[in-house]
């Protein structure tokens, strides 16, 4: 009687044993993914990469240091809106070293009107736009050469465009007939056409209303219809959704709120807002 009754009982109990270790299991909270949000406010810093020298956008003034522009503005909200103790830390970057300073974990998002290509969505991951900027041009006061847009693609002419930047490709693709140099140092587009070794430079709203507002030789040139529109964004990461998520519901809130508009209209760029 004894050699069966303890097999027996095994066998009733396998099938209770066994629902209450999925019971068990199912009432575990789920394991902590390593969300980027996770880490942001566990350290309550937000690391966001900058191009100091972009004007109305992220721009450092050289004799003040203080930063200005519209994602200055719009991180210091992020922040807020993560939680009431989150400081943001900004941390340089440039076009040039975009796509490594955010995949190799230099910030925990890029707030510098990041123009949408393909080749940086290949890498990055972009929130919805909130600004957009046809190309522009900028040669000087006293160039003889451009007196229009049709007289940039032309032989002879020199065109300068900052590398790194989405204009480089655009314009390689575009021009026929003009030299194109990218220099790789800063503000030497603007030294190339100054000097009068270029006669333009390409660039987008916010950087040309900087050589207007801070240069007395600068003369814009603008397109006489759509040459080539970019939308503007933030970039993150790929890979984390949670993170991208919270991103996605921060643009869509200062759309709605108004955040966006205020902080564009403070520094002169809600012409090139886009609000859906």
């Amino acid at each position: 009687m004894y050699l069966f009754a303890l097999p027996l009982r095994v066998v009733l109990l396998s099938p209770l044993l066994a629902l209450l270790a999925v019971t068990t299991a199912q009432a575990q909270p789920p394991a902590p993914d390593n969300s980027r949000l996770d880490r942001v406010l566990q350290a309550k810093t937000l690391r966001v990469c900058i191009w100091p020298d972009y004007y109305g956008i992220t721009y450092r003034n050289p004799k003040t240091q203080q930063l200005s522009g519209i994602d200055i503005d719009l991180a210091q909200e992020l922040a807020k809106d993560l939680g009431p103790q989150v400081k943001v830390q900004f941390v340089d970057s440039s076009f040039a070293k975009l796509i490594d300073d955010v995949t190799q974990d230099h910030c925990d998002i890029a707030m510098f009107a990041v123009g949408i290509t393909a080749a940086r969505a290949a890498k990055l991951r972009f929130t919805q736009p909130h600004l957009k900027s046809d190309i522009l041009a900028i040669t000087t006061q006293s160039n003889r050469r451009i007196k229009d847009w049709s007289d940039i693609d032309k032989p002879g002419v020199v065109v300068a465009v900052a590398k790194g930047t989405y204009h480089e490709p655009v314009m390689r693709e575009k021009l026929k007939f003009a030299t194109l140099i990218a220099p790789a140092t800063p503000f030497a587009r603007e030294q190339e056409v100054e000097s009068g070794r270029a006669d333009v430079f390409m660039t987008d709203y916010p950087y040309s209303q900087r050589m207007l507002a801070t240069t007395d030789w600068a003369r814009l040139v603008t397109p006489p219809s759509t040459y080539h529109m970019t939308s503007y964004a933030y970039a993150m990461q790929q890979g984390d959704e949670r993170w991208f998520e919270r991103m996605e519901r921060f643009m869509r809130d200062i759309k709605r709120d108004g955040r966006l508009m205020t902080a564009a209209k403070r520094h002169k760029l809600d012409p090139i807002v886009t609000s859906d």
